[in-house]
């Protein structure tokens, strides 16, 4: 540090501010003091400076699945806004499990992460109440939870899939099928169809629900379902744009006309929705903005700035295609 100090000009105290809290140096000294760092290949000791304040520059993200694309806007927008702030993002995966999750809690935590976001909104008992005794910030935003940890940016799962469910049926269809994988969203996301099926005074009909495998593959078997179990049904509305995707592929696969054998709509917009064809009707969700906000949350906590919401929905659309 006293090198690096040398190098840039600055003293050792200024090295320190700038590595430990850039923003509150001017930012052509902080350069000054980076270009130094850089030409003498000085590594920082951030575990030894999270032993002493019992913090890190660190904030642990943890997501169902690191395979599924629809995150990456999310986890790109959270790292554009810590990275200038001086914190890095490390990421976990769950696969949905509360007890894989609650062991990355734990690891998490025991590394002195700063703060955390949590996609899932479902956790054991265990991971809550190391959560509730962390003093850590964390925001959630894979649901609008009844009963939040701390702080919450998101959308509801069940408000997204009742619109698109009751937009179907604005539309002139009345059987319409829900295809999704089995997690604790797509389970909200059935919730909000049956109560769009009863608004809509649509009669719920058991044949017409199916679980799936993940990938292309699952919108498959979910026309396979429909064409052996239900053959009546004029509109499959997927819970994942992945699974829309096959289920769209399949029906091509076979010679049915989309939408005139069967419309097809998806919970997320996923880019290659409008790129097929015909191109998909779609929610689409915020998942850039949840990451922005998300990151501005923790660091107003970090910095011990005040908070003037602390659960934010940041809703939904509906973009209407030719699917339908």
């Amino acid at each position: 540090m006293h090198e690096v100090a040398e190098l840039a000009g600055v003293s050792r105290m200024t090295v320190s501010r700038a590595l430990n809290h850039p923003e509150k140096v001017k930012e052509k000294v902080r350069q000054r003091v980076f270009d130094a760092v850089s030409q003498l290949g000085y590594v920082h000791n951030h575990l030894a400076r999270s032993l002493s304040s019992s913090k890190s520059n660190v904030i642990g993200l943890v997501l169902p699945s690191l395979e599924n694309s629809i995150f990456s806007a999310t986890v790109k927008a959270i790292s554009d806004v810590l990275r200038p702030a001086g914190f890095q993002l490390m990421l976990a995966e769950s696969s949905d499990d509360p007890k894989d999750e609650e062991i990355v809690i734990s690891n998490f935590l025991a590394q002195r992460v700063a703060g955390l976001v949590l996609h899932s909104t479902r956790h054991s008992p265990a991971a809550i109440r190391m959560l509730r005794g962390a003093n850590v910030p964390v925001v959630e935003n894979g649901d609008m939870p009844v009963d939040p940890i701390d702080m919450v940016v998101s959308y509801s799962n069940r408000a997204a899939a009742k619109a698109m469910t009751l937009h179907l049926a604005r539309m002139g269809y009345s059987k319409i099928g829900f295809a999704s994988l089995a997690n604790p969203r797509a389970t909200e996301r059935q919730l909000g169809y049956l109560d769009a099926l009863a608004e809509a005074g649509l009669a719920p009909d058991p044949r017409r629900i199916v679980n799936v495998s993940r990938g292309f593959g699952g919108g498959a078997e979910a026309i396979a379902h429909i064409e052996h179990v239900a053959p009546d049904t004029d509109a499959l509305f997927c819970a994942g744009d992945v699974l829309a995707v096959g289920a769209l592929l399949e029906c091509n696969r076979r010679g049915w006309a989309v939408p005139g054998r069967l419309a097809i709509a998806s919970f997320d917009d996923l880019d290659l929705l409008r790129h097929v064809n015909p191109a998909i009707t779609a929610l689409r969700l915020p998942r850039a903005e949840i990451g922005r906000r998300s990151a501005e949350m923790l660091l107003a906590r970090i910095f011990e700035r005040e908070i003037p919401v602390q659960s934010v929905d940041l809703g939904f659309e509906i973009v209407q295609r030719a699917s339908s």
